[in-house]
C-alpha cells in the first residue's frame, strides 16, 4: 500500500528539515555542547516542521550515543523513536486532552525515571488548547522538572499561551517556508517517484500551499492523481480551481491592446472561477512581469494596476456581482493605460511649444551676434544679458504652461470622482504656482463650499499627488471677498485670468 507523500517523506533528521536552518543549527549546537534546557516551545505556521523537529530532537536525546545532533538510527532507542513507539517519548495532543485531569496524569508520569533512555521526553502538541486550570497545574513542573525530564511544547498560536508559560521555555519561532525551497523539495520528491513534471506546475502548487510544506505535499498528492503522473501548468491549475497561466497572460495582453470587446468575452468565461482567486493570480502575474523588467510593465503601470486590483478585493466584500467587478477591473486597467498616454501627450505638447520658442530666440541671438561684431565691448555684454533673459523667459513660460495644464488635468480628475465636488473645486480654487514640489493654490470658497472642500480634502490631496507627484506639498491661501472678481472674469482667456497673471508675475512674466 502506497503511503501519502507527507508521511513518506517526513524528515527523520535535522539535515532533512526544509527551510528552518537557524533552528536546526541552534538545536544541533545545544545537543553537541550538552547545553540543554528543561523546556522548549516551537511555534509557527501549520506544516512548517514543528512536530517533526520535536520528534527528531527527542530521538537525539534518547539515542544510545545521545545527546547528539546525529542519532545513529541503528540502536533500539532510535528504531523505536522512528516508529513512534518509544516508551520514554510521550506525545500528547492538547486539542483532545486539554483538561486539568489530563495534565495531572502527565505530571504523575514525571515522578518516574525513564525506562530505557537517558531522558523522559514529553511532547505536547497544540499546547495553546489547554484550559487555564491545566496551564496552572503545569506551571510548577514546567519550571522545575526532574533532571531526567524534558518538555517540548508545540503551537500554531503562541499569543494564546500565558506569559508564565512563555517565560519558562526556550522559544523557537518557525518561519514560513519560502516558495523556492518548497519547489526544490517537490522536485526532489518527484524525481525519486519518477514522475514527470513542469517547474511552472510546481510553482502553482507551492504558491497554493502558502508556506506550509505539509499542505503543499497534500496538494502534490492530489495533483499526481489528477494529472495521471504528468504535472503540467494547465492540469495543475485546473485541479486547484485556478486559471491557467496562459489565460492570465491573455487577459493582460488584451488589456494592453485595449480590446474592450474581447475583455467582455473573457469576463463571461470567468464566471466559473472565484473572482478573488482571479485577482490574486493577476497580482502574482503582475509581480513576475515587473521583476522580469518587461518594458510594457513600467513602475507606473504596475503601481496603477496593483492599486486597481487591490481596490477590487475590497469591492468583493460589499458586492455580490463578482463578474461585474472583474469587468470593471479590466476596463479601469485599460483607462490606466490611457492616463499614461495623456502624460505623454502633455510632454509632446511641451516639446512642441519649446520648438516654437527656440527658433525665435536663435534668430534674436543671430541678430545680436551681427551687432556685436560692430559694437563696442559694453554693448556686447548688454546683448549677452538680453539673450539670457529671453532664454529664461522662454523656459519659465513653458514651465508655467505645463503646470497650468496639469492643474486643468487635476480639475478633470476631481470632476470624474464627483460632479458636485468637481464644480465646487473648479469654481472656488485657482492655481497660483508650483515650485520646489510645493503647489500654491488660492481659494475663494465660502460657507457650504468651504465645508464641502474640507470634507473631501483627503480625496483632493490624493488626486493632487497623482497629477503633480507623490511628494507634492499643498499650500492653500484663503482669499476673502474675491468671488465677484472671479465671476466678472469668467469669460476671459486663461492667460488673462487674475490668478494666472499672479502666477506669471511670480515667475517674472507679465506686467505688475
Amino acid at each position: 500500500m502506497s503511503q501519502v507523500l507527507a508521511l513518506k517523506y517526513r524528515p527523520t533528521s535535522f539535515d532533512k528539515l526544509v527551510g528552518q536552518e537557524t533552528i536546526t543549527n541552534t538545536l544541533s549546537l545545544a545537543l553537541s555542547q550538552n547545553r540543554l534546557s528543561h523546556a522548549y516551545l516551537f511555534s509557527g505556521l501549520r506544516g512548517s516542521g514543528k512536530t517533526s523537529t520535536a520528534r527528531i530532537f527527542a530521538k537525539a536525546l534518547a539515542c544510545d550515543n545521545g545527546p547528539t545532533p546525529t542519532p545513529c538510527e541503528i540502536c533500539e532507542n532510535c528504531k523505536m523513536a522512528n516508529e513512534n513507539r518509544h516508551i520514554d517519548i510521550i506525545e500528547m495532543d492538547a486539542a483532545s486532552s486539554r483538561k486539568i485531569d489530563d495534565i495531572r496524569e502527565l505530571i504523575e508520569h514525571t515522578k518516574y525515571k525513564p525506562s530505557i533512555a537517558k531522558y523522559k521526553i514529553f511532547i505536547i502538541d497544540e499546547v495553546h488548547m489547554l484550559t487555564r486550570e491545566a496551564f496552572n497545574a503545569l506551571l510548577k513542573t514546567l519550571e522545575e522538572p526532574p533532571e531526567y525530564v524534558k518538555f517540548i511544547l508545540a503551537t500554531t498560536d503562541p499569543m494564546k499561551l500565558p506569559a508564565t508559560i512563555l517565560s519558562r521555555t526556550q522559544h523557537f519561532r518557525f518561519k514560513q517556508i519560502s516558495k523556492n525551497e518548497t519547489i526544490k523539495h517537490l522536485a526532489h520528491i518527484l524525481n525519486l517517484e519518477n514522475i514527470n513534471y513542469s517547474i511552472d506546475a510546481l510553482e502553482i502548487i507551492a504558491r497554493a500551499g502558502s508556506g506550509s510544506l505539509r499542505d503543499t505535499l497534500t496538494l502534490l498528492d492530489q495533483a499526481i492523481i489528477f494529472s495521471k503522473g504528468n504535472l503540467t501548468p494547465s492540469n495543475t491549475a485546473s485541479m486547484l480551481g485556478l486559471l491557467d497561466p496562459m489565460k492570465i497572460e491573455k487577459i493582460y495582453e488584451t488589456i494592453l491592446n485595449e480590446n474592450r470587446k474581447e475583455l467582455l468575452e473573457i469576463a463571461k468565461e470567468l464566471d466559473e472561477y472565484e473572482s478573488e482567486t482571479v485577482i490574486d493570480e493577476m497580482i502574482e502575474y503582475l509581480k513576475d512581469r515587473y521583476f522580469e523588467q518587461d518594458a510594457r510593465y513600467s513602475s507606473m503601470v504596475c503601481e496603477r494596476f496593483l492599486r486597481i486590483l487591490s481596490e477590487a478585493k475590497n469591492l468583493l466584500y460589499i458586492n455580490t456581482n463578482d463578474n461585474f467587478i472583474l469587468l470593471l477591473v479590466f476596463f479601469k486597467m485599460v483607462e490606466a493605460l490611457n492616463i499614461k498616454k495623456i502624460d505623454d501627450m502633455i510632454d509632446a505638447l511641451e516639446n512642441e511649444k519649446s520648438l516654437h520658442i527656440i527658433p525665435n530666440v536663435k534668430t534674436n541671438q543671430q541678430e545680436q551676434k551681427d551687432e556685436i561684431k560692430q559694437s563696442p565691448p559694453q554693448q556686447k555684454v548688454l546683448s549677452l544679458q538680453n539673450n539670457e533673459e529671453i532664454e529664461k523667459k522662454a523656459q519659465k513660460s513653458a514651465f508655467l504652461n505645463k503646470n497650468i495644464e496639469l492643474f486643468q488635468k487635476l480639475v478633470t480628475k476631481i470632476n470624474d470622482r464627483g460632479v458636485e465636488i468637481g464644480e465646487c473645486f473648479e469654481k472656488s480654487v485657482s492655481f497660483v504656482s508650483f515650485e520646489d514640489k510645493t503647489l500654491e493654490l488660492a481659494s475663494t470658497a465660502q460657507n457650504e463650499d468651504r465645508l464641502k472642500l474640507r470634507q473631501n480634502w483627503a480625496t483632493i490631496k490624493y488626486l493632487i499627488q497623482d497629477v503633480f507627484g507623490i511628494e507634492t506639498r499643498v499650500n492653500v491661501t484663503q482669499i476673502e471677498q474675491k468671488a465677484k472678481v472671479v465671476e466678472q472674469n469668467d469669460n476671459l482667456p486663461l492667460s488673462e485670468h487674475p490668478f494666472v497673471k499672479k502666477a506669471m508675475n511670480l515667475l517674472g512674466q507679465g506686467d505688475e
